[in-house]
Formats: structure tokens, sequence, C-alpha cells
């Protein structure tokens, strides 16, 4: 393994090209798993997240205090704006999971805004090309927006995926689920015995596209959330070496405003995706769930 050696404030980063596309490992494992930068931001911002909550809102009250209120209000307004998408019967079962999506991903987005977030770099010496050279030292980041890292921005996407099969499959039912891909919702009654054969052999080709388009969606998800986050990074570190502490701030500024339109983005497929079959009255009530 590569050794580590100093470490160092730099501003600005020491190349333009500063974020990898590859999340390079710290040198380091916790439970025999290697630890990369992205991995380390998760944790760090994960723990903020938990600790500002609970300084916010302390215990909770019937009458809130500011805290509480400031964030009982967010929680609020989000779940207005998913209500209508995910549906009424389903709002109040899958917001914790889309509430939690927004805000991880939104200051995920936001944490390469954040001092020392691709400032903060570690020397690495490399092997050396031949014996008796001397060893090239490259850096690498000690802290990486972590949806700058498609390892992340992929397991949200399999996480999405596998809370859509779970409220599908729990909330619809599996015959909901084969109808609204494969079934022919044609009436046969109005369009007579042959030509309602003929459309249920189109729908069963159609039913197949989906199948596809809805596991296309692990693609989709994670690379849409991943593109934006990487590009904006690179092009923040690209502005930053040309003109330090001027064109950067213009970038930030529109790093706040993807950062936030991607978020939602991510959040609002999600709930389209439950919301398309939870909502249909084949579904399951939660009165006949429990």
């Amino acid at each position: 393994m590569s050794r580590l050696a100093v470490l160092a404030l730099l501003t600005p980063a020491l190349s333009p090209a500063a974020v990898s596309p590859k999340a390079p490992e710290l040198g380091f494992e916790v439970f025999g798993l290697p630890i990369t930068n992205s991995i380390l931001t998760t944790w760090i911002l994960a723990a903020l997240i938990i600790l500002g909550v609970r300084l916010a809102v302390g215990t909770p009250r019937l009458v809130p205090g500011k805290g509480q209120a400031v964030v009982e209000g967010m929680a609020t307004g989000l779940r207005d704006a998913l209500e209508p998408i995910v549906g009424k019967k389903m709002i109040g079962k899958t917001f914790p999971i889309l509430c939690g999506f927004f805000v991880f991903i939104v200051l995920m987005n936001w944490s390469g805004l954040l001092p020392g977030v691709g400032t903060i770099t570690l020397a690495q010496a490399a092997v050396p090309a031949a014996p008796g050279e001397a060893a090239p030292t490259s850096w690498i980041d000690v802290v990486r927006p972590a949806n700058s890292d498609l390892n992340t921005t992929l397991a949200l996407s399999v996480l999405s995926f596998g809370f859509w099969t779970y409220f599908v499959l729990r909330y619809a039912g599996i015959k909901v689920l084969a109808y609204d891909l494969f079934g022919n919702k044609a009436d046969q009654r109005e369009i007579g015995l042959p030509m309602w054969l003929l459309l249920s052999f189109i729908f069963l080709a159609v039913g197949g596209i989906e199948v596809v388009s809805i596991l296309f969606r692990l693609v989709s998800l994670s690379f849409r959330l991943y593109g934006n986050v990487f590009g904006g990074e690179n092009l923040l570190h690209e502005l930053g070496y040309i003109a330090p502490f001027v064109l950067p701030v213009a970038g930030a500024l529109l790093e706040v405003l993807v950062g936030l339109i991607q978020a939602f983005v991510f959040t609002l497929l999600s709930a389209v995706y439950i919301g398309l079959i939870c909502n249909h009255e084949g579904g399951h009530d939660e009165e006949h769930a429990h």
C-alpha cells in the first residue's frame, strides 16, 4: 500500500483537475473496509446532520421552540410538495424515506462548498518507475463531496429502487404491478375479442420495455446526480485555479442552486415511481394492511 506522508492545507488545490473520478483510499481500514475520502465525508456529514437536528429540536414539544419550528416548517413544506405526487395514502409511509433522501443528498451536494473540502490534501508517495529513482509524490483530497463519487450515488439509487420494490409489493401487490406492466387496459366489449387479443400482445411487449426502463433507473438516477456534482466540483477547482477568490464565488452560487435542484429531482423521481403504482385503485389501503 502506498505510504502516506504530510498533511497540508492548500489554497487553491495543487492541480486544476483536483477531483478524480475515482475516490482514493486514505490508507486505513475499518472492519477490513478501505476508507476513501468520499466515505469519510459521508460519515462526517451524517454525524453532523444527526447532531444538528438533535440540537435544534431537542425534546419535541407540543408548543415547538424556534429550532423545532424551523425543522417542522421545512419538513411540512417538503411533505406538501410530495403529497400530490406520491398520494395521500402513501405519503405517511414514504415521507421519512423521501425526506431522508432530500436532506442527505442536498447537504452532500453542498459539502463541496465547505472550507477544507477539496483543499485539505494528503501527500502520497507513489511506487518508483525504476529502482533507484525517487518516488513521485501525488496529492489526494482528504475529504470530497460524497456525491462526486459514483459509488455513493449508485448506493443511493439502489436504496431508492429497494424502497420502491418494498412499497409497491407491500401496499399495491404483485397483481397490481403485473397488471400495470403487462395488463391489457382496453375494454373488450368496445373493441371486440380479435382486437383485444392483438392489443394483449402489444401490451405484453410494452411491459417488457417498461421492465427494462425500471431497471435502468439505477443508471439514470445515479449518473444524473453524479454527473452534476462531479462536474460542478471540477468547475469550481478550475475557476479557483484561474482566478482564486473571484470566479469561484459565482460558481459556488450556481452550485448551491444545482445541488438543491438535483436533490429535489432525485427525491421527486423516487416519489413518482412509488406513486405511479401505489395510487392504483387495486392497491391495498392502510386499513387492510394491518
